[in-house]
């Protein structure tokens, strides 16, 4: 392909990024990125037992079940206590993960909803202890968050085609099992090649058609994830260096669809940026930039409510007292309200109102929020009605999460509440506890897990997963945790 350089690649970041995962020792990793890899695992399990119940969850365990021809395995189902092999599991709990829109929320997507269970599921597998764990999951955000800025879209080709979050997430999966499975570098190499022909296509169709199939593609490239490190562990060969071949992913997934006129795709389009793939690899940890939200709802929906929640904490007032709140700026797609109510949990989770209502009647956040019936309370819905847009243009996702990542703040939003009584109070907030100039303590984030995990634990059973996992570098073998968490 390159035959002025003997056939090999032009560069070898591939190779960096394989031999980054293989060399990372828990000894090397700084205590705050221990502890944030930790708070990160203690929420995205928190919110996986959340959704214990719904139809998602439930929906993504019987197909679970049903791949796997009925129980049994070697991994264990949070929440359901259900054994299953290594890759059904991953289906399941990656889509659980993300079904409640509770986990994270980095520069590029929901890393978590990959990184996490497949970290665990195969350190259950594999025997390994708490430290191989957490070593896992540095590992999995360090290379996935780079190779995912390396390809993000341009603000054309957001407009035109979304933010196809669910197209590098793959790599998140894969790299926490090859190096929990204990590959060498060059096993890596090859499992990353496959990530790169297994990942979908860079769309966000969810975002139009609020469908719920967003929350189980999270569960789809886990378990491509770890088929892939199957694959690679029985054997594969000449795959390696795909990162660097812009026929392989890159120039690919930044192509120009043929704006040249010629109709046919240029695989280099000048949009990818390589130096992405090894930037401060080693130095800077990507992990300490991730996102954790405090309430179950879109990311762009977590400071009004956060904001909602502060004035209802200090002024007392219910839904009944509420005459009028608006939203300044509004964000693009976060506005709606239908008359009839919604027809899809991620609708609902991507409705500013909606969720806002939801919190003014029951201010403990959970799957109830996002019941069918719920979703179409006619009381619930004209209270939504009454939260309107402020008069400022609308804000975007895609400038929003550009400040995000250009770690220019945050986009400050204001909310006015009016009530009956002629009272009126307004707040503003940029970067709501959870961002990550703002992060949630320790404590903050026990108390959430309290709340998250409370359909599948209560009382002494409750405490003891909480302090297993707040102190998960100490156990030898996650596999003695299969009853802590069903």
């Amino acid at each position: 392909m390159y035959k002025d350089n003997d056939f090999l690649t032009p560069t070898n970041y591939t190779q960096k990024l394989s031999e980054y995962t293989v060399g990372l020792k828990y000894e090397d990793i700084p205590p705050e990125v221990v502890e944030r890899a930790k708070m990160i695992m203690l929420q995205t399990i928190g919110v996986t037992l959340a959704a214990k119940g719904t139809p998602i969850y439930d929906k993504a365990v019987k197909m679970a079940r049903e791949a796997n021809g009925g129980d049994g395995g070697g991994v264990t189902m949070w929440g359901s206590g259900q054994k299953l092999s290594a890759i059904n599991a991953a289906l399941a709990m990656g889509t659980a993960s993300d079904a409640l829109d509770w986990e994270d929320c980095s520069w590029t997507g929901h890393p978590s909803a990959g990184i996490i269970p497949c970290a665990w599921i195969a350190a259950e597998e594999k025997h390994k202890s708490g430290k191989d764990l957490i070593c896992a999951i540095v590992a999995g955000y360090e290379v996935y968050q780079r190779i995912a800025m390396a390809v993000q879209p341009s603000d054309e080709r957001w407009k035109k085609k979304g933010w196809g979050l669910t197209s590098w997430q793959i790599f998140g999966c894969i790299i926490p099992a090859a190096k929990l499975y204990g590959f060498d570098a060059r096993k890596v190499d090859q499992a990353i090649g496959m990530g790169c022909e297994c990942s979908t296509l860079p769309v966000a169709y969810h975002a139009t058609t609020m469908s719920d199939f967003y929350h189980y593609e999270h569960g789809y490239r886990a378990r491509d994830g770890f088929a892939i490190a199957k694959a690679v562990e029985k054997g594969i060969h000449n795959n390696r260096d795909a990162l660097d071949c812009p026929r392989c992913y890159t120039g690919v997934i930044c192509g120009d669809d043929g704006k040249n006129g010629s109709g046919e795709t240029k695989v280099q389009s000048g949009e990818a940026d390589l130096t992405w793939l090894d930037r401060d690899l080693g130095s800077r940890y990507l992990i300490m930039r991730t996102l954790m939200k405090h309430w179950p709802a879109n990311m762009w929906v977590q400071t009004p409510v956060e904001i909602i929640h502060d004035l209802v904490e200090r002024e007392g007032f219910g839904p009944e007292d509420v005459e009028e709140i608006v939203v300044d700026p509004p964000f693009r797609n976060r506005m709606d309200v239908p008359d009839d109510g919604f027809t899809s949990v991620t609708h609902a989770q991507f409705s500013t109102p909606y969720v806002i209502a939801a919190y003014l009647y029951d201010p403990h956040p959970g799957a109830q929020w996002y019941t069918p019936e719920r979703m179409k309370d006619p009381k619930l819905i004209a209270l939504a009605k009454r939260v309107k847009p402020g008069p400022s243009p609308e804000g975007s996702p895609m400038t929003g999460f550009k400040q995000f990542r250009e770690e220019r703040g945050f986009p400050m939003r204001s909310v006015t509440v009016k009530l009956k009584d002629g009272r009126i109070f307004e707040e503003k907030m940029d970067c709501h506890p959870g961002h990550p100039d703002n992060m949630m303590s320790r404590e903050q984030f026990a108390d959430r897990f309290r709340i998250q995990a409370a359909p599948v634990l209560q009382g002494e059973r409750l405490e003891k997963a909480l302090e297993t996992l707040c102190h998960i570098e100490d156990v030898a073998d996650i596999a003695s945790l299969s009853d802590l968490l069903c």
